[in-house]
């Protein structure tokens, strides 16, 4: 079997989920697989992840995901599945996975359910119970981690969850001196992402700083920003904080070209890319501990520095250290560099392809 579907709840939004999906799908169709990409709902303000896509694209319904998924919808997956023929279905969240399942025909058809998010922002929300009801079912249940693969195969349970990490779309071949006055914080201006812990964290190490020229550049756009404004000023650091908006994706090496560090303050997180692509220009992260991911690709001490979740104290502390240590910056950057190998696309699409062939058999 050579043919693929991957089926995201909205496929055309800007997010996490929606960029993997493209940038998988792509390498797969680039290897000679015929891939497919559904959005079951139409996205309100959609982006173009690949200019030239090797694959097809497909929206099931002009509904927004808000919308009621009824019978209608069921009729159209049902059409898609029947048209494409038999296939691996990529089913890239809980949301998906509950609208689809039951229209899969085992005959032509092998499961495989995505979990993007971390065992522990699961087990607070609804997702914990949906995928303990339905990724079992499936051919494999697939999650970013070991350590988050572990704890749903024990607590779930679940018999057949497997790892597989998202990649990085791209590999540079130049790297950041680390030697400018910049820390970046990339991600959607929303509430999950805690940028107000972040920008506090930036206040109170620049108080400490040697070098009062440091900036905290903040790349998204979003609900928050106009609190976060308002953040910036009430902690007297208004004139430090730069929100750069919205910068394409063909703009993100110039940023991390010129950042010398990266802070992640998010509430919570799967395998956050940005991570890893700081890394693999050399730029070392400071972050919150607050998923198996982020363990995966930040090695304490190593490739970077990770404090509890929401110890803003701990956060400024470990912004200070590195803002006032350009060596131990570059050290940090070079290891996180190497580290960072095992997520380069190449690699990702080999344990892909593996994964065809496990559920094959």
């Amino acid at each position: 079997m050579r043919t693929v579907l991957f089926a995201c709840l909205d496929a055309d939004t800007l997010g996490g989920i929606q960029r993997v999906t493209h940038t998988v799908a792509q390498g797969l169709a680039e290897r000679g697989y015929e891939v497919h990409v559904a959005g079951l709902h139409a996205s309100a303000d959609p982006v173009r992840y690949v200019e030239r896509p090797a694959y097809t694209r497909h929206v099931v319904s002009a509904a927004p995901p808000d919308r009621r998924w009824g019978r209608s919808g069921r009729r159209a997956v049902a059409r898609l599945l029947a048209g494409i023929g038999p296939c691996y279905v990529v089913m890239t969240s809980p949301a998906v996975v509950t609208r689809m399942r039951d229209l899969l025909d085992p005959r032509r058809h092998l499961g495989i359910g995505q979990y993007h998010g971390s065992f522990d922002h699961a087990l607070g929300s609804w997702h914990f119970r949906s995928v303990r009801a339905h990724y079992g079912a499936l051919d494999q249940a697939v999650f970013l981690s070991a350590d988050d693969a572990l704890r749903f195969a024990e607590e779930a349970p679940l018999p057949n969850a497997c790892h597989l990490p998202n990649p990085l779309p791209g590999w540079p071949s130049a790297v950041s001196p680390v030697d400018g006055r910049r820390i970046l914080g990339v991600g959607r201006l929303a509430a999950v992402k805690r940028f107000d812990r972040l920008i506090s964290a930036f206040a109170l190490a620049r108080r400490t700083a040697a070098d009062r020229g440091w900036e905290l550049h903040l790349i998204g756009d979003g609900p928050e920003e106009g609190r976060l404004r308002l953040h910036a000023a009430k902690e007297g650091v208004a004139s430090s904080v730069v929100f750069r908006g919205r910068v394409p994706a063909a703009g993100m090496p110039r940023e991390y070209l010129k950042a010398s560090v990266v802070g992640l303050s998010s509430e919570h997180e799967g395998l956050p890319l940005v991570i890893g692509e700081a890394a693999s220009y050399g730029v070392p992260c400071a972050a919150f501990d607050v998923s198996g991911g982020v363990r995966s690709l930040v090695l304490p001490e190593r490739t970077g520095l990770l404090v509890p979740p929401g110890d803003v104290p701990g956060l400024a502390a470990a912004l200070s250290r590195l803002m006032g240590a350009a060596d131990e910056r570059r050290r940090l950057g070079a290891a996180a560099r190497r580290h960072a190998e095992r997520f380069r696309l190449e690699h990702v699409l080999d344990r892909w392809t593996a994964l065809f062939a496990h559920v094959s058999r």
